[in-house]
């Protein structure tokens, strides 16, 4: 390694089935409503979906398939 260089290693989440499933849940239903879905964002770090859709909503869906308004 490099003189001056910082080597981070951080765990990787991998999206479950359930958070998968969740988000096309969502994502349908949003589309439904005629809601254009502006960012769809997983973190592999947190292993959570971030979701912003018009007239500011946004949700987060956690691994075990739940989600929540932010």
């Amino acid at each position: 390694m490099k003189a001056g260089y910082v080597r981070i290693e951080e765990k990787v989440i991998n999206l479950t089935i359930a958070q998968a499933i969740k988000s096309v849940e969502v994502c349908q239903k949003l589309s439904d409503l005629y809601r254009e879905i502006y960012l769809f964002r997983f973190s592999p770090i947190t292993g959570t979906i971030y979701i912003l859709a018009r007239e500011n909503i946004e949700l987060v869906i956690t691994q075990d398939g739940t989600w929540e308004f932010v």
